[in-house]
């Protein structure tokens, strides 16, 4: 963990979110105990942890109330074995569920929108959360996916915008074509830099700040391999992209946030 901070801190980052799943520095099963201890260590080497990936359950909730750490972040799939609606209605139950355990530890689940058959857009989340105060179940805007979606910058943040609570991503993405033109067409979705996916980063930072949001901008890392693939770089090797990555966003920040 303190190699991790290190990289980190050299990188330019501030904070950090962590992955509470099978196989990352935090376990599921043991993160009553080694969520806290994580969060200490790292704010001890200059990183704050602002959310979590992981569960919802009420000893993660908890956790993370001791811990000090504000969002779950989660996706939502939709099971189209029941089909949208049904699927959102299953959605609000579980949170509907926690919410006492929400409040009492000051935590909000933070619904991040994904392309594919999950709640995909701005205006998908904004349909799911229209009744929760984002204190407690919030939007997590990520520009990446509502582009691959075909949604505009400036619409995606003003739909999110009242669901907001300090957390937007900043990845970029493409659809690039996985096989050869005597075929018929096949897409991917293709993670790269800023400067060659679907939406422009600066329209981004500055409708955000247009409409207030002054919270967390966390990036996560997320790279394709070699083109028409669906392969994800991992490690070491996404350090020259997320490298190009921070430092645009931190001028750019810099230069709309004055």
């Amino acid at each position: 963990m303190p190699e991790l901070a290190a990289k980190l801190t050299g990188l330019g980052f501030e904070g950090v979110e962590l992955a509470v799943r099978p196989g990352y520095q935090v376990l599921p099963e043991n993160v009553s105990t080694d969520l806290p201890k994580a969060a200490k260590l790292l704010e001890e080497n200059g990183l704050k942890v602002a959310s979590i990936a992981g569960e919802i359950d009420e000893v993660t909730i908890n956790s993370c109330g001791q811990a000090g750490v504000g969002i779950i972040r989660i996706c939502a799939a939709i099971d189209m074995g029941i089909g949208y609606l049904a699927s959102v209605d299953s959605y609000r139950r579980r949170f509907d569920a926690v919410l006492p355990a929400l409040e009492r530890n000051g935590v909000a689940i933070g619904v991040q929108n994904h392309y594919g058959e999950n709640i995909g857009s701005a205006a998908g989340l904004a349909h799911l959360l229209s009744d929760y105060d984002p204190k407690l179940v919030c939007a997590v805007l990520d520009m990446g996916h509502c582009a691959v979606d075909g949604e505009p910058v400036r619409m995606a943040v003003d739909i999110a915008r009242p669901h907001l609570n300090g957390l937007v991503n900043f990845k970029s993405a493409c659809h690039l074509r996985a096989n050869g033109p005597e075929l018929e067409a096949e897409y991917v979705v293709h993670w790269t830099t800023y400067d060659h996916g679907g939406y422009n980063w600066r329209e981004l930072v500055s409708a955000l700040h247009e409409a207030g949001f002054g919270g967390t901008f966390c990036m996560p890392a997320e790279y394709s391999t070699q083109a028409g693939t669906k392969g994800q770089r991992m490690g070491d090797d996404v350090i020259p992209f997320l490298s190009k990555d921070i430092a645009h966003l931190k001028a750019l920040i810099d230069e709309i946030y004055v």
